[in-house]
């Protein structure tokens, strides 16, 4: 009578060489699985972050459903509600002429967005490249790149974004490619100085020495290993970028009329702060929303995804 051994007895006898191993793919999954469920984790840890992150979604939604939500163009106007405060019918309000605040609000904040989340990415990836491919070559090519992008961080921009803007009539996707040729200077510059640091590691090394072209290496051994410094970098840039197209359009010089952005409403309610102050209120209580949802995700992005980081609490 054969004696019968308890489940995983046979496997523990045999030792663990003899058990099969998952395929690569499987632990390739499991590992990238682990490093996002773990960013995760860490990010909700921080509360400000996800209340932060919660605003900007529902802000993202407002701007692409809110046209919906009412009957009012942004730009019909209401000549049976000329400068009312916000009531039942309009939400927000209307200004002078009797255009809907709410359709206005609406239409800037969607505006503001994608100049914002497209410059800011642009930004982000020239000044990858260039940042990273300055460390990789190193000696004259690097000085002559170091040297270009001083010379352009000491060009008063601001001046020059503004005559062309302004020249161009105040159209948004002008004001996309002016923000973005001179967006990106000081982050290429930050980037160098971090990917210096990376040109030293055996993996760069080794491609160099087997003689795999320097973009290749760029692209697939440098700039990845600063992805989190760029996640960042994208995240802020965000924000930094709304600002300059709300300053620019404040001061007239950005998205002009009919078009609107969060920027010329806000120019046009400064001029009717006293009179009809929601025209200025709702507008701004916009752009701060934007901001410090943006400041606050870019925050818990940082604890997240620094490992030497004390705020996102322990990794389990």
């Amino acid at each position: 009578m054969s004696a019968q051994l308890p489940p995983g007895a046979a496997e523990t006898m045999l030792g663990d060489d003899h058990l099969p191993e998952p395929p690569q793919g499987v632990l390739k999954r499991q590992r990238r699985g682990g490093r996002f469920s773990l960013y995760a984790r860490r990010f909700a840890r921080n509360r400000l972050a996800v209340v932060g992150l919660i605003v900007f979604v529902l802000l993202v939604l407002l701007a692409i459903f809110g046209e919906y939500l009412r009957p009012y163009d942004y730009t019909e106007p209401d000549f049976t509600a000329l400068g009312l405060p916000p009531d039942a019918d309009h939400w927000f309000g209307t200004d002078g002429v009797g255009i809907d605040l709410f359709a206005q609000v609406v239409h800037g904040l969607g505006r503001s967005l994608i100049i914002g989340v497209t410059v800011s990415l642009a930004t982000t990836v020239i000044a990858a490249i260039v940042g990273a491919t300055a460390a990789y070559l190193g000696g004259v090519a690097e000085r002559i790149i170091l040297g270009v992008i001083h010379f352009l961080l000491i060009i008063p921009s601001f001046l020059i974004l503004a005559l062309i803007s302004n020249s161009a009539g105040g159209d948004w996707k002008i004001l996309v490619v002016v923000l973005t040729l001179f967006g990106w200077f000081l982050t290429a510059r930050v980037i160098w100085s971090l990917a210096t640091s990376l040109r030293e590691r055996e993996y760069v090394l080794a491609a160099r020495f087997m003689g795999v072209p320097p973009m290749t290496v760029v692209v697939r051994h440098i700039i990845p290993n600063i992805g989190s410094l760029l996640i960042i970098t994208f995240t802020l840039g965000v924000v930094n970028t709304i600002q300059s197209e709300t300053a620019l359009s404040f001061i007239g010089f950005g998205v002009k009329l009919p078009d609107v952005s969060l920027g010329t409403l806000l120019a046009t309610g400064a001029t009717t702060l006293v009179s009809s102050p929601w025209q200025f209120w709702f507008p701004a209580a916009t752009v701060t929303l934007i901001t410090v949802s943006m400041a606050l995700i870019a925050d818990g992005l940082r604890d997240a995804l620094d490992p030497t980081s004390a705020s996102g609490g322990r990794t389990r």
